[in-house]
């Protein structure tokens, strides 16, 4: 989430949880679970979650599992 922290507040673009599993093809109750726990970062605005547009795309990039030809 460093990227986010260089870039003004009014540029990070935000998510809901809706929006994330469905770029993540995951579940809601998934998306909360990864807030939840910490592994993907999200602000609380009323009683909803917002996750940062870039922290999904981070989170993706970092859980990437390459296949090895045999």
């Amino acid at each position: 989430m460093a990227a986010n922290a260089e870039r003004p507040l009014s540029e990070v673009q935000f998510l809901t949880v809706a929006e994330v599993a469905a770029v993540m093809r995951v579940s809601k109750m998934t998306v909360y679970r990864l807030v939840h726990s910490g592994h993907l970062p999200a602000i609380r605005v009323g009683r909803s979650f917002r996750v940062p547009e870039n922290a999904v795309h981070e989170y993706l990039r970092e859980s990437y599992v390459g296949v090895e030809s045999a």
